[in-house]
């Protein structure tokens, strides 16, 4: 198979973040099924205009915005060696159904950008861009598969841009902490890691930990990653008597000591695909402080993993939630469960596991269809017994998750494959993430959705039923 993995930028780029990691995690994943994987995307300075990556071959064309020019002509002239497009969209989608003819495309949204348009852009052309994301795409990309990285983005997908086709959920993998790692710090200490951006709210971090250093006479802040608003920062971090430390890029190992060394990572972002951030440092045992904003909450268990913060909260109230999270973990007992928590709950996301996945929908018909008011996800349970598999099914003993499914079918499907006592309900957000079902991770609790019960297998309709 010919696979064409599309993204803005690669992970070479100086301005590469959680987006890029994704697409090279995946299209690696692909090419180690035996697929011959092209990575197309944009030139930075410095930047050949074509190298390979393990056994994924890149190829470099335009820059920032004339790339999305350069993307589509190049899969037009290469359309008939092309059997599958992984279409990554950052903002502004690539629209390659367009250039591509019969090939098969996935498209792959990490958030949705509607609001932050206005951050970055006049009106008139933050309009023209939620004009692109929203009604367009929704008419190029309508016989697409869709991939979205959270159960978050898939709603936020159907409120803010109206997507009413299916999609389908698969999310960041995560790296393994180092193995020797320096103790927690004596000091309350908070790390920020990220790109530096606008959207990401880090100038509002930095001014709530200057309010609370009056509070925490100790308290440091590490800002780690680069960026367009580094400068700024390093300036108005200078203001802060010593509490905050921009450190830009560094390397692997000095960013794992940072994050260790940290009591809380800190995201004030307006919003994310996902947050790999906040996975990476709860490998490191490090819970995370966020707004409740899209990805997020799916990244952070509320009270278990980290703590949410109202999506308006201002410098103050940012400040006053930093200083309740820190006392709180101040307790070395509450700050060891808390740690053992996020350790266990970065381990259940793996790179091999979302390739799968992700492997699977490329490779056939997804299972199902879905309609308005259906449950995005649903589990049925059963008299354990074989099943046979389908793309996009996730099976184990006793049970079955699959997206974007008509519950009827899904119940009249198993019992036509010999299951009994069927009964189907909506799928909660973790369990999409995780692909399972019946998982236990704190405290015994159950990550099972609202219960459908026994779901007849005819004769009613299944749009009423409550969503996940």
């Amino acid at each position: 198979m010919r696979i064409v993995v599309v993204n803005w930028r690669d992970s070479g780029h100086r301005f590469a973040g959680g987006a890029e990691q994704y697409a090279t995690r995946i299209a690696s994943s692909l090419a180690r099924t035996g697929a011959h994987v092209t990575f197309l995307t944009a030139r930075d300075t410095g930047q050949g205009a074509s190298d390979s990556v393990g056994p994924v071959a890149v190829v470099r064309r335009g820059g920032r915005w004339t790339v999305y020019a350069w993307a589509l002509l190049w899969l037009f002239r290469h359309r008939r060696a092309i059997d599958v497009v992984v279409d990554c969209q950052n903002g502004i989608p690539f629209f390659s159904p367009l250039a591509v003819g019969r090939a098969r495309v996935v498209q792959v949204v990490h958030h949705v950008h509607h609001d932050q348009f206005r951050v970055h852009f006049p009106a008139w052309l933050a309009a023209v861009g939620r004009w692109l994301e929203g009604p367009v795409a929704r008419r190029v990309y309508r016989n697409a598969v869709t991939v979205a990285v959270s159960p978050s983005t898939v709603d936020a997908m159907r409120s803010r841009l109206g997507w009413r086709g299916p999609v389908h959920v698969v999310p960041n993998g995560a790296d393994p902490a180092p193995a020797h790692l320096p103790p927690r710090a004596s000091e309350p200490t908070l790390v920020c890691l990220g790109r530096l951006v606008a959207q990401k709210r880090v100038d509002r971090l930095v001014d709530a930990v200057d309010v609370l250093r009056h509070r925490l006479p100790g308290v440091r802040l590490h800002v780690v990653g680069g960026g367009p608003e580094e400068a700024a920062l390093r300036e108005r971090a200078a203001r802060c008597g010593g509490a905050v430390v921009v450190h830009g890029h560094v390397p692997e190992a000095v960013k794992s000591d940072l994050l260790a060394r940290s009591w809380l990572n800190v995201t004030l972002s307006d919003g994310e695909g996902w947050g790999l951030a906040v996975v990476e440092a709860a490998a490191h045992g490090v819970p995370t402080a966020c707004r409740d904003v899209d990805g997020l909450r799916d990244s952070v268990r509320d009270g278990e993993t980290g703590w949410l913060m109202p999506r308006g909260a201002e410098v103050a109230e940012v400040a006053d939630a930093l200083f309740r999270a820190l006392t709180e973990l101040a307790d070395p007992a509450t700050g060891a469960q808390v740690a053992a928590r996020c350790r266990d709950w970065a381990a259940r996301f793996d790179w091999d596991d979302s390739g799968a996945r992700f492997a699977s929908l490329i490779g056939g018909a997804t299972a199902g269809g879905w309609l308005p008011g259906m449950p995005e996800a649903s589990v049925a349970e059963f008299t354990p017994r074989d099943v046979p598999r389908r793309p996009g099914m996730r099976v184990g003993p006793g049970w079955v998750l699959v997206e974007q499914c008509r519950p009827g079918d899904l119940l009249v499907a198993l019992r036509a494959a010999g299951a009994e006592d069927v009964t189907v309900r909506a799928a909660s957000a973790t369990e999409r993430l995780l692909g399972r079902v019946g998982d236990k991770p704190f405290g015994g609790e159950l990550l099972g959705g609202e219960p459908f019960g026994a779901v007849p297998s005819s004769g009613e309709d299944h749009r009423s039923q409550p969503r996940s």
